[in-house]
């Protein structure tokens, strides 16, 4: 597996190539997420025998455009945006015919506010097979409305919590187990393939093994 950092519309985008991939697994990052990511794809590989590739790219402004509607801030001062739409358009219409090639199988994911990003995808377009959202902010003010009135595209949808995260102090936070417990309640209920699984630790533990496991559930199971 080859790995290069290319930019695609001013965008960083770092690209781990294997040539007889048949699955594409597409994750937007942030800083921490580059940091990891290396393991991240060394305990992909450990977890699943079939051959992928990997991009992920960078998202410069986290609260902007991951989100798909605008919303008040549930810490510090900056609120959410909407500009999930545009993420969305960038991977299909300008990351995707960069990369895809010949590669059948493309897998959305990401961690956190990401993960949040890669559900609502999969209820956007079908071009996603599967999703995995490890830890994702389900908690995001009207997600779960938004979820009880919709249907995703996508076929297999990839769920999971660190166990303490619903502890968290901050009460719309706290409200992320009760959100992802309806979340995967939802998914079964449409007949979409799913899973939810539980971590060990809080929010801020093990992204990159969380990203991994999810990645490649979603690669066994197409």
């Amino acid at each position: 597996m080859t790995k290069n950092e290319i930019s695609i519309s001013r965008r960083s985008c770092f690209l781990y190539q294997d040539e007889a991939a048949t699955h594409l697994l597409i994750q937007p990052i942030d800083e921490h997420d580059l940091e990891v990511l290396d393991q991240e794809v060394k305990a992909i590989k450990e977890l699943s025998d079939k051959p992928f590739s990997l991009v992920a790219f960078m998202i410069k402004d986290w609260n902007q455009e991951l989100t798909p509607w605008a919303a008040p801030p549930v810490f510090g001062r900056i609120p959410f945006g909407s500009g999930a739409e545009k993420t969305l358009e960038f991977i299909t219409s300008q990351l995707l015919p960069e990369i895809q090639e010949n590669i059948p199988h493309l897998i959305l994911g990401g961690y956190s506010l990401a993960g949040l990003f890669a559900l609502w995808a999969g209820y956007q377009t079908d071009k996603f097979e599967a999703i995995a959202a490890a830890s994702p902010s389900v908690w995001y003010p009207q997600w779960i409305d938004y979820a009880s009135e919709n249907r995703p595209l996508a076929k297999s949808v990839y769920l999971s919590l660190g166990d303490k995260e619903e502890k968290a102090k901050n009460p719309i936070m706290a409200q992320v187990g009760n959100a992802i417990r309806k979340q995967h309640e939802l998914l079964m209920e449409q007949e979409i393939n799913t899973i939810l699984e539980w971590n060990t630790g809080n929010h801020f533990v093990d992204s990159d093994k969380r990203m991994a496991k999810g990645f490649a559930w979603a690669i066994n199971n197409l």
